[in-house]
């Protein structure tokens, strides 16, 4: 059982930068491929990144690519996005996920824990 709780979302303008971070429960954390997802209002919630158990790889969803960054820190049990250059069409409440299985998908379905989101709202 994984616990996870984000944190860092909040109002800023177009290009400007946040860094979202995802605290996760549990003594298998290390183990798990974690994920950021987001959903704006009216949208489905769509895939953001994913980073490996290891750290080692990520995936990036196009139009976050070159601008956001996941990392993790195992020895804290935490993941976070660093996004920078903000663009209005980024405003959606994040989520973070986690994977058991550690295959790095890219889907929501194959994510077991999930948070309960982050709200970030970028005016132009």
């Amino acid at each position: 059982q994984v616990g996870l709780v984000e944190s860092g979302g909040g109002l800023v303008q177009a290009g400007d930068s946040l860094r979202l971070s995802c605290a996760a429960s549990g003594q298998t954390f290390s183990s798990y491929a974690m994920g950021w997802f987001r959903q704006a209002p009216g949208k489905e919630r769509e895939f953001v990144a994913v980073i490996s158990w290891s750290g080692k790889s990520t995936t990036y969803a196009d139009l976050v690519k070159g601008r956001f960054t996941i990392s993790r820190d195992n020895a804290k049990n935490t993941v976070y996005l660093q996004m920078n250059n903000l663009k209005p069409e980024d405003t959606a409440r994040y989520y973070c996920a986690a994977d058991q299985t550690a295959l790095g998908s890219e889907r929501a379905q194959d994510f077991d824990y999930w948070g309960q989101g982050t709200q970030v709202t970028v005016s132009s």
